[in-house]
């Protein structure tokens, strides 16, 4: 899950703080995620001091890369990494426990071709990744900021659909997924005037939920209750 903080604009601007990811939440570790974030992080773990890296050569090979912005516990991401192995996926998240337990998973199924960073995407994405060395970007159920004074926090603006732009291959695309209709909707608004981007669906809106984005146990359980999911790809034409 990823969101943006942001200092309210009326604040003096000199003290306002930089757009960010995400919302620090704080949680204990079980057993399992603190081996993982102990005994995982050294092995798979990528800092963002490291500067601006060359993923061919931390990965050992030259092969499609994902990247996931906010993967919350990592079940999704270890799905898709274990069903991918000639894939590359790079998840950051700020969440201690769920690095702990993506890492957890990683080591107990030998996965190979999954890294990670513990810190804030943005600045994984301004920092880290070089332009044009993308080919999926990924960002699934972010919060929605449902108050209308808090839609600017959204981590969806025009800022944010430039960035990735930079990042992905042309050719590559930008997949985002929500459970919360007006921000589908915000999403839609903010891609289809985005420079350099060719929304996927047919009907110019969402596309149907794609085979290789798995369901997790949240959205299994909104299906039960009525609720919807939206799938948006949006390809980098330029």
């Amino acid at each position: 899950m990823s969101d943006i903080e942001q200092t309210p604009a009326e604040e003096n601007p000199r003290h306002m703080r930089a757009i960010k990811s995400f919302v620090m939440r704080a949680g204990r570790m079980t057993e399992g995620q603190q081996r993982g974030f102990d005994l995982g992080l050294p092995k798979f773990g990528l800092e963002l001091s490291d500067g601006m890296q060359d993923f061919d050569a931390v990965f050992g090979r030259k092969a499609p890369r994902t990247f996931e912005i906010g993967f919350g516990m990592g079940h999704s991401t270890l799905e898709m990494a274990a069903a991918a192995p000639e894939q590359d996926f790079i998840g950051v998240e700020v969440h201690r426990p769920g690095v702990g337990a993506l890492l957890n998973g990683v080591m107990t199924q030998n996965l190979t071709n999954l890294r990670v960073y513990s810190c804030d995407a943005m600045e994984v994405l301004r920092q880290c990744v070089p332009d044009a060395s993308l080919d999926r970007v990924l960002l699934f159920f972010p919060d929605p900021w449902h108050k209308a004074r808090h839609n600017k926090r959204r981590i969806v603006q025009p800022v944010f659909a430039e960035l990735v732009r930079q990042k992905l291959k042309v050719g590559g695309v930008l997949h985002m997924a929500t459970d919360w209709e007006p921000y589908a909707e915000h999403m839609l608004e903010v891609m289809n005037v985005a420079p350099g981007y060719r929304n996927l669906a047919a009907d110019g809106r969402c596309v149907e939920r794609p085979a290789e984005r798995p369901v997790t146990k949240f959205e299994r359980r909104g299906e039960r209750l009525g609720h919807g999911v939206w799938d948006l790809k949006f390809e980098r034409i330029d």
